[in-house]
């Protein structure tokens, strides 16, 4: 059993130094101490910005997160000027980021199994699709599994949205929030970091 956690280790080690060159070579500004499980997928955009702060985690496939991770991590920019900010101490577990305007994801959150974070619908020629509307996720928010994250959505801090929850409108602080779509049905009480 020892023998097979080492070499898990040291495969984890290899796979991740894999996703840091990858990272660089996209132009992806990472920050230090983040830690890859499996691969993470990058697509930067030229004249486009992916910023990941420090001591982030990237769970990547079913052995790296044992609630159902079913796809990688991905990261993308999808238009020239779109921009992706992360913040520092988040864990992220087959979560899909795909801007093509703007997405910004503070310090400290959690997004659970297979949560996808998009500012667009995809089909920009498409006469049924609206304009990309930027998305703001606040310090210390925890996307429970399979939720999913719209255009224009801002969720405030310390707030929890429930598994399989579909955000179609802004969140506000301390609340927990779940549905399809999205309404608050919890107040949380201020919660001291």
């Amino acid at each position: 059993m020892r023998k097979l956690h080492w070499i898990l280790e040291i495969t984890n080690r290899i796979i991740g130094n894999i996703n840091i060159l990858t990272a660089y070579l996209w132009g992806v500004k990472l920050g230090i101490k983040n830690k890859f499980y499996g691969r993470t997928h990058f697509f930067k955009t030229k004249n486009s910005s992916i910023t990941i702060g420090k001591g982030c985690t990237f769970r990547s496939g079913t052995v790296s997160n044992w609630i159902g991770v079913n796809r990688p991590c991905m990261i993308s920019t999808q238009e020239k000027s779109a921009t992706i900010e992360i913040g520092n101490n988040c864990g992220f577990s087959g979560t899909v980021i795909g801007a093509f305007k703007g997405i910004k994801i503070g310090n400290n959150v959690r997004c659970g199994a297979n949560t996808l974070i998009t500012d667009s619908d995809w089909h920009l020629d498409d006469p049924r699709a609206s304009t990309p509307s930027e998305i703001i996720i606040e310090d210390h928010v925890w996307l429970g599994v399979n939720s999913v994250v719209l255009k224009g959505v801002t969720i405030g801090s310390n707030s929890v949205i429930g598994a399989n929850s579909v955000v179609t409108k802004s969140i506000p602080a301390n609340v927990v929030a779940a549905g399809n779509p999205c309404k608050v049905i919890k107040n949380l009480a201020q919660i001291e970091h």
